[in-house]
């Protein structure tokens, strides 16, 4: 994607989020403007503001909207990461029941099956949703109706992981010290899931967006008198306030988006259905290649 192409782009843009607000900014600047104007005219009061402590304003404002991404942004990667930890720990689930496990057939493919739905069933728990045909394809319409109705669905799945390796540890093919480093994997699984429901259930506090954004609002508000005190067409004031706000309040907005880094309708979610199907085919990959070279 070419700068110019990416600098005018709307799609993954916060642009139309706050455009309403820059505009409205605009309008009350505007409104400023005239009462200025009148009260020029008709008492000889000019009314404006120094520009100094506005300055140290300006510059407090930034450290408290870049600490925001900042917090917003740390968010979102870490669980970025705990993604990428379900991912390894899937693949090595699956590759340790593949080398230690039973050589049953029906044993690897359930196996594999239900590791592979795993990631699926995490994307919807986190998102609130029942899971969906991913699910289904892999474990069958019944199994799929049973996640929906527990309590917590991972935790369903990965206890199905768990009597698997158990039906393998019972029928004496799976030996006890892979039993325990395969069920390590697994509880690793979980680990991950209660990572991410600990960042989807604890948002940044409130009273930090309100207090950001009541100080924004102060800014902007009183930023069209610092203008009129400098600009020498005072009707440009309007456009000048809007772009000012532009910026600030589009960094105000991306540290929102950042906040849930699972939810579809928030710009920067992460993209846990390509995630989830990329292990679904690694996983998949890796049982079609055990039966070929069991053949």
């Amino acid at each position: 994607m070419n700068f110019w192409h990416e600098a005018f782009s709307l799609r993954g843009s916060v642009t139309p989020r706050i455009f309403r607000d820059v505009l409205l900014f605009g309008l009350i600047a505007t409104l400023i403007v005239s009462v200025v104007v009148i009260f020029d005219r008709r008492w000889a009061v000019w009314i404006d503001l120094e520009e100094t402590p506005f300055e140290i304003a300006g510059a407090a404002l930034s450290v408290l909207l870049v600490l925001r991404t900042n917090a917003g942004y740390e968010r979102w990667w870490e669980a970025r990461k705990l993604w990428g930890g379900i991912v390894n720990q899937a693949r090595n689930l699956v590759i340790s029941g593949l080398a230690y496990g039973p050589r049953d057939p029906h044993w690897r493919s359930e196996l594999i099956h239900w590791a592979a739905a795993y990631p699926h069933v995490v994307r919807h728990s986190l998102r609130g949703q029942s899971p969906a045909t991913e699910v289904v394809n892999l474990v069958g319409q019944d199994n799929a109706a049973k996640i929906a109705a527990a309590p917590h669905m991972p935790s369903y799945v990965a206890l199905q992981l768990a009597e698997l390796l158990q039906q393998g540890a019972k029928a004496g093919d799976l030996d006890h010290f892979a039993f325990l480093q395969i069920d390590k994997e697994r509880a690793l699984l979980i680990d991950h899931v209660g990572g991410c429901e600990r960042i989807l259930k604890t948002p940044l506090p409130l009273v930090y967006s309100i207090k950001i954004r009541r100080y924004l609002a102060m800014f902007l508000l009183t930023l069209p008198l610092v203008l009129l005190h400098n600009l020498q067409i005072i009707w440009l004031t309007p456009l000048m306030t809007m772009l000012v706000a532009y910026p600030l309040l589009s960094v105000d907005q991306i540290g929102i988006e950042l906040q849930n880094p699972f939810l579809t309708g928030n710009l920067g979610h992460l993209p846990l259905s390509e995630i989830s199907a990329t292990i679904e085919r690694n996983l998949l990959g890796l049982l079609k290649a055990d039966r070929q070279n069991r053949t």
